[in-house]
């Protein structure tokens, strides 16, 4: 096996587990998920059925992602953040997988702990949410986000340094440039 899983968790068949992923204590990965290499999930996460992640994907502990959410390489997703897949749930009236709405989390974004993302969403490139955040809209691509409901408060460099006026990062140098609401990397 060229990936570790731990002996008290459970991996459904026909499951796809790159090299290097490493599955930690409590986990699930159910039925039809698909996980690219050198991924990293903590304690207590749950894949769903059909679920796909890219490679170099971190999940920290007590972490659910449900059927229809897509993780793109390099995401990040904090402590005990939630994602869902269904913006009218009910008990007694189930609507089953075709309902769910999707959920797409772009290359190297990252979602701080106890945020929530709610389902119909895209996370842009290289965007930060921050910890505790309710994302309810599509998120731009570095955008910062933070708040109840989340409100872009800024941008943030590639590196994860938020950005100041300028538009340059302190921390590695990359500078970015605004066009039409976007910002671009120069």
């Amino acid at each position: 096996m060229s990936y570790f899983v731990h002996e008290s968790s459970y991996i459904d068949k026909d499951v796809k587990i790159g090299a290097g992923t490493k599955v930690w204590h409590f986990c699930h990965i159910q039925e039809g998920a698909e996980i690219g290499e050198n991924c990293s999930l903590g304690q207590n996460v749950n894949i769903g059925s059909r679920v796909k992640i890219g490679r170099g994907v971190k999940i920290q502990n007590n972490v659910s992602v449900y059927e229809g959410v897509e993780l793109e390489d390099y995401a990040f997703c904090g402590p005990s953040m939630v994602f869902t897949n269904d913006l009218t749930p009910r008990s007694k009236y189930p609507k089953g997988s075709g309902a769910f709405k999707k959920t797409l989390v772009r290359y190297g974004a990252s979602i701080g702990a106890n945020a929530t993302i709610v389902c119909g969403n895209t996370i842009g490139r290289w965007a930060m949410i921050a910890s505790g955040a309710v994302v309810t809209k599509d998120v731009n691509d570095y955008a910062l986000m933070a708040g109840v409901p989340a409100k872009q408060i800024g941008w943030v460099c590639e590196c994860g340094t938020p950005l100041k006026e300028g538009l340059s990062c302190e921390a590695c140098g990359r500078a970015y440039r605004l066009l039409n609401d976007q910002l671009i990397e120069k």
